[in-house]
């Protein structure tokens, strides 16, 4: 997978949780997982390579914190309308 993407999970309308895939090669597993702080939790591959940003708490995830995250990751940062899933 090249591409970053959002994946959104709803219930009952609402947004309950969401992950955001970072590009990686094809068939990478998560080896670990860290806190990341104000409903966040960042997955790593076996090489310690960031794979994605859980979303656990998308009521309390603001562009800004993701962002925080994203950039100490050394990720591409987010346009607010890449989120609006999470307004929902």
């Amino acid at each position: 997978m090249r591409q970053r993407y959002l994946e959104v999970t709803f219930r009952n309308g609402k947004p309950l949780a969401a992950y955001l895939y970072l590009p990686r090669e094809d068939r990478v597993t998560v080896a670990s997982t860290r806190e990341a702080g104000n409903g966040l939790k960042v997955d790593f591959d076996a090489a310690g390579t960031p794979v994605g940003v859980e979303i656990t708490a998308p009521s309390l995830v603001s562009v800004a914190s993701l962002n925080a995250v994203l950039e100490r990751l050394g990720a591409e940062t987010i346009a607010a309308e890449e989120l609006a899933p999470l307004a929902a």
